[in-house]
């Protein structure tokens, strides 16, 4: 993952990094083992880190003004940093302690999420509520964009949503290859050490609006450390958020980071709007171009 930015970018993913994280982002990014890069903390830390840098190497070629920005879950702290609301250091070791506490609140109980396709939010709590009425603990985890939802739940909780989803109207239950049930009530234990991680950062207030998973707002600085902290543990309201974006007027989104996956987000919920993606040094200039001729 991110090979051409090592290269490209070693202030950013070399000896700067590895101190933050106590371990070779280079190394374990492009030698593994895979098992332990997709672990939630490396994953997140190694996702933060090359997210960043694609970013940095996108603004070297296109210098226009930002409307707003937001990031799915980890993807928020990258919009932050993007913004300059915080530094890539503090950013940088926010993420890993963040990923640590996930990582071990996952290993306290065997859980997970499942993608509910053709859901709404409505059909999903009213899915998560009859399962909760039998003993489970079921709970919406992402509003990612019409059609689809997230939850989470104990192994047994996915298990019965699997199997009885299509009943209760859901087109298709897909579980996620996951390590735990994040942003859900599972999390709790990773709350209190997330906090600590973020009050030892300094915010400043963002220079272009970034929206929040939590409230589906943009950001403020001063309570930019509450609402992170909770994210943990709540929804992620990405699918409010996009709209909320487009209801500012901004009709251009761009997805940078590994992969598209919000990219397909914003498509589905922001049908009208231009949706691009810089996945890997290659796609800059042909993104730039485009957005170049955006007004």
């Amino acid at each position: 993952m991110g090979a051409d930015l090592f290269e490209s970018r070693p202030d950013l993913l070399g000896v700067r990094a590895d101190e933050v994280l106590g371990w070779s982002l280079r190394t374990l990014c492009l030698d593994g083992p895979e098992d332990q890069l997709i672990r939630t903390e490396f994953a997140q830390p190694a996702l933060f880190a090359v997210s960043y840098a694609l970013w940095e190497e996108l603004r070297k070629q296109w210098s226009g003004p930002v409307a707003g920005g937001a990031g799915h879950s980890l993807g928020e702290y990258t919009a932050l940093t993007a913004a300059n609301s915080l530094t890539y250091d503090e950013a940088l070791d926010v993420v890993s302690r963040r990923g640590a506490a996930m990582a071990k609140a996952a290993d306290l109980e065997p859980s997970g999420m499942a993608a509910l396709i053709g859901a709404d939010p409505g059909l999903a709590e009213d899915v998560a509520s009859r399962r909760r009425a039998d003993g489970g603990r079921l709970e919406v985890a992402n509003i990612n964009a019409p059609g689809q939802v997230v939850v989470a739940g104990a192994v047994g909780d996915i298990a019965w949503v699997s199997d009885n989803g299509r009943e209760m109207g859901v087109r298709r239950v897909i579980p996620l290859k996951v390590d735990g049930a994040f942003h859900s009530s599972f999390m709790k234990p990773a709350v209190e050490e997330v906090g600590e991680a973020l009050a030892r950062a300094g915010f400043e207030e963002p220079e272009f609006p970034v929206w929040s998973n939590t409230t589906a707002r943009p950001h403020s600085s001063d309570s930019m450390p509450e609402t992170l902290r909770s994210q943990v543990v709540s929804p992620v309201r990405f699918e409010e958020s996009l709209g909320a974006m487009a209801e500012t007027g901004i009709d251009t989104f761009v997805h940078v980071g590994p992969g598209d996956v919000t990219a397909g987000m914003a498509k589905r919920t922001v049908p009208d709007a231009t949706v691009l993606v810089v996945s890997d040094l290659g796609d800059i200039p042909a993104v730039a171009d485009a957005l170049g001729t955006v007004t």
